[in-house]
Protein backbone atom coordinates (compact mmCIF):
# COMPACT_ATOMS: atom_id res chain seq x y z
CA UNK A 1 0.00 0.00 0.00
CA UNK A 2 1.28 3.45 -0.93
CA UNK A 3 0.32 6.58 1.01
CA UNK A 4 0.47 9.89 -0.86
CA UNK A 5 -0.08 12.95 1.32
CA UNK A 6 -0.50 16.52 0.16
CA UNK A 7 0.08 19.08 2.89
CA UNK A 8 -1.96 22.22 3.40
CA UNK A 9 -4.41 24.06 5.64
CA UNK A 10 -8.14 23.22 5.62
CA UNK A 11 -10.91 25.70 4.90
CA UNK A 12 -11.90 28.18 2.20
CA UNK A 13 -9.68 30.87 3.71
CA UNK A 14 -6.57 28.93 2.68
CA UNK A 15 -7.66 27.61 -0.71
CA UNK A 16 -5.14 28.31 -3.48
CA UNK A 17 -2.60 29.78 -1.07
CA UNK A 18 1.09 29.01 -1.46
CA UNK A 19 1.12 26.77 1.62
CA UNK A 20 -1.61 24.59 0.07
CA UNK A 21 0.19 23.53 -3.08
CA UNK A 22 0.43 19.98 -1.68
CA UNK A 23 -3.38 19.82 -1.61
CA UNK A 24 -3.47 21.04 -5.21
CA UNK A 25 -1.17 18.25 -6.38
CA UNK A 26 -3.11 15.40 -4.76
CA UNK A 27 -6.39 16.83 -6.03
CA UNK A 28 -4.96 16.79 -9.56
CA UNK A 29 -3.64 13.25 -9.06
CA UNK A 30 -7.07 12.04 -7.96
CA UNK A 31 -8.66 13.59 -11.06
CA UNK A 32 -6.02 12.17 -13.40
CA UNK A 33 -6.52 8.67 -12.02
CA UNK A 34 -10.31 9.07 -12.03
CA UNK A 35 -10.59 8.01 -8.39
CA UNK A 36 -13.46 8.61 -5.99
CA UNK A 37 -13.94 12.02 -4.36
CA UNK A 38 -12.19 12.63 -1.06
CA UNK A 39 -14.14 11.29 1.93
CA UNK A 40 -13.63 12.45 5.50
CA UNK A 41 -12.19 9.94 7.95
CA UNK A 42 -12.91 11.01 11.52
CA UNK A 43 -10.41 8.59 13.05
CA UNK A 44 -7.43 10.14 11.25
CA UNK A 45 -8.94 13.62 10.85
CA UNK A 46 -8.19 13.63 7.15
CA UNK A 47 -9.79 13.40 3.74
CA UNK A 48 -8.69 10.53 1.57
CA UNK A 49 -9.46 8.83 -1.71
CA UNK A 50 -8.80 5.12 -1.44
CA UNK A 51 -8.06 2.94 -4.43
CA UNK A 52 -7.78 -0.84 -4.57
CA UNK A 53 -6.47 -2.63 -7.67
CA UNK A 54 -7.59 0.04 -10.18
CA UNK A 55 -4.11 1.39 -10.85
CA UNK A 56 -2.55 -1.70 -12.36
CA UNK A 57 -2.74 -0.41 -15.93
CA UNK A 58 -2.55 3.30 -15.20
CA UNK A 59 0.61 3.20 -13.12
CA UNK A 60 2.40 -0.10 -13.36
CA UNK A 61 1.08 -3.08 -15.30
CA UNK A 62 3.46 -5.47 -13.54
CA UNK A 63 1.92 -5.35 -10.06
CA UNK A 64 -1.14 -4.48 -8.04
CA UNK A 65 -1.06 -1.10 -6.35
CA UNK A 66 -3.23 -0.14 -3.39
CA UNK A 67 -3.18 3.63 -3.05
CA UNK A 68 -4.27 6.19 -0.49
CA UNK A 69 -4.35 9.85 -1.52
CA UNK A 70 -4.66 12.02 1.58
CA UNK A 71 -5.33 15.62 2.60
CA UNK A 72 -4.95 16.04 6.40
CA UNK A 73 -7.77 18.12 7.88
CA UNK A 74 -5.52 19.25 10.70
CA UNK A 75 -3.73 22.51 10.22
CA UNK A 76 -0.28 22.32 8.67
CA UNK A 77 1.61 22.24 11.97
CA UNK A 78 -0.32 19.13 13.09
CA UNK A 79 -0.08 17.15 9.84
CA UNK A 80 1.86 14.37 11.54
CA UNK A 81 -1.11 13.40 13.68
CA UNK A 82 -3.22 12.48 10.66
CA UNK A 83 -0.35 10.79 8.82
CA UNK A 84 0.73 8.66 11.79
CA UNK A 85 -2.87 7.62 12.47
CA UNK A 86 -3.30 6.32 8.91
CA UNK A 87 0.09 4.60 8.86
CA UNK A 88 -0.53 2.84 12.16
CA UNK A 89 -4.05 1.73 11.27
CA UNK A 90 -3.25 0.46 7.78
CA UNK A 91 0.26 -0.82 8.64
CA UNK A 92 1.88 1.11 5.80
CA UNK A 93 5.55 0.34 5.18
CA UNK A 94 8.01 3.16 5.89
CA UNK A 95 9.26 3.19 2.32
CA UNK A 96 5.76 3.60 0.86
CA UNK A 97 5.08 7.19 1.87
CA UNK A 98 5.20 10.22 -0.43
CA UNK A 99 4.70 13.68 1.07
CA UNK A 100 4.07 16.70 -1.18
CA UNK A 101 4.57 20.21 0.16
CA UNK A 102 5.61 23.78 -0.61
CA UNK A 103 9.25 24.84 -0.21
CA UNK A 104 10.17 28.49 0.34
CA UNK A 105 13.85 27.73 -0.37
CA UNK A 106 13.15 26.57 -3.94
CA UNK A 107 12.42 29.05 -6.70
CA UNK A 108 8.87 28.96 -8.03
CA UNK A 109 8.80 26.62 -11.02
CA UNK A 110 11.18 24.11 -9.45
CA UNK A 111 10.44 20.76 -7.86
CA UNK A 112 12.81 18.47 -6.05
CA UNK A 113 12.38 14.87 -4.90
CA UNK A 114 14.20 14.05 -1.68
CA UNK A 115 14.36 11.14 0.72
CA UNK A 116 15.38 10.69 4.35
CA UNK A 117 16.02 14.40 4.95
CA UNK A 118 15.25 16.82 7.76
CA UNK A 119 12.36 19.27 7.69
CA UNK A 120 14.47 22.35 6.79
CA UNK A 121 12.07 24.34 8.96
CA UNK A 122 8.84 23.25 7.24
CA UNK A 123 6.36 22.86 10.10
CA UNK A 124 4.20 20.24 8.38
CA UNK A 125 7.17 18.02 7.61
CA UNK A 126 8.52 18.64 11.10
CA UNK A 127 5.23 17.42 12.58
CA UNK A 128 5.35 14.25 10.46
CA UNK A 129 8.94 13.47 11.48
CA UNK A 130 8.07 14.04 15.15
CA UNK A 131 4.95 11.84 15.07
CA UNK A 132 6.52 9.02 13.04
CA UNK A 133 9.87 9.12 14.82
CA UNK A 134 11.63 8.92 11.45
CA UNK A 135 12.47 11.01 8.41
CA UNK A 136 12.56 7.94 6.19
CA UNK A 137 9.98 8.96 3.62
CA UNK A 138 9.93 10.47 0.14
CA UNK A 139 9.14 14.13 -0.34
CA UNK A 140 8.22 16.16 -3.39
CA UNK A 141 9.20 19.73 -2.59
CA UNK A 142 7.51 22.40 -4.72
CA UNK A 143 9.21 25.77 -4.99
CA UNK A 144 7.25 28.89 -4.06
CA UNK A 145 10.11 31.39 -3.60
CA UNK A 146 9.50 34.45 -5.80
CA UNK A 147 12.04 35.59 -8.38
CA UNK A 148 12.69 38.66 -6.23
CA UNK A 149 14.08 36.43 -3.48
CA UNK A 150 12.97 34.89 -0.21
CA UNK A 151 10.58 37.19 1.69
CA UNK A 152 11.52 38.33 5.19
CA UNK A 153 8.13 37.42 6.67
CA UNK A 154 7.77 33.90 5.27
CA UNK A 155 4.93 32.94 7.63
CA UNK A 156 2.74 35.66 6.13
CA UNK A 157 3.93 35.05 2.58
CA UNK A 158 3.04 31.34 2.47
CA UNK A 159 -0.55 32.08 3.52
CA UNK A 160 -1.19 34.42 0.59
CA UNK A 161 -2.60 33.41 -2.77
CA UNK A 162 -0.46 33.08 -5.87
CA UNK A 163 -0.31 36.05 -8.22
CA UNK A 164 -1.77 35.58 -11.70
CA UNK A 165 1.72 35.12 -13.15
CA UNK A 166 2.71 32.65 -10.41
CA UNK A 167 -0.52 30.67 -10.86
CA UNK A 168 0.36 29.93 -14.48
CA UNK A 169 3.73 28.55 -13.38
CA UNK A 170 2.23 26.57 -10.50
CA UNK A 171 -0.39 24.98 -12.75
CA UNK A 172 2.42 23.55 -14.87
CA UNK A 173 4.35 22.40 -11.80
CA UNK A 174 1.29 20.64 -10.40
CA UNK A 175 1.12 18.55 -13.58
CA UNK A 176 4.87 17.92 -13.42
CA UNK A 177 4.54 16.83 -9.78
CA UNK A 178 1.86 14.31 -10.73
CA UNK A 179 4.27 12.92 -13.33
CA UNK A 180 6.92 12.69 -10.60
CA UNK A 181 4.57 10.70 -8.37
CA UNK A 182 3.90 8.28 -11.18
CA UNK A 183 7.65 7.90 -11.80
CA UNK A 184 8.36 7.26 -8.11
CA UNK A 185 5.70 4.54 -7.93
CA UNK A 186 6.68 2.88 -11.18
CA UNK A 187 10.48 3.19 -11.24
CA UNK A 188 11.48 4.09 -7.67
CA UNK A 189 12.63 7.37 -6.09
CA UNK A 190 16.26 7.24 -7.24
CA UNK A 191 15.36 7.05 -10.92
CA UNK A 192 12.67 9.71 -10.46
CA UNK A 193 15.24 11.97 -8.80
CA UNK A 194 17.56 11.63 -11.79
CA UNK A 195 14.76 12.84 -14.06
CA UNK A 196 13.03 15.55 -12.02
CA UNK A 197 15.84 17.02 -9.87
CA UNK A 198 17.79 18.42 -12.83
Amino acid sequence: MILIVGLGNPGEKYENTRHNVGFMVVEQLRKDLNLADFDFDKKSNSFFSKNIDQLIIKLDASRKIDLFIVKPDTFMNLSGQAVSSLINFYKINEANKIIIHDDIDLLIGQIKISKDRGSAGHKGVESIIKNLGTKNFIRIRIGIKPKSGKPKKTEDFVLKKFSKEEKEVINEIILKSVEAIRAIIKDGPEKAMSIFNN
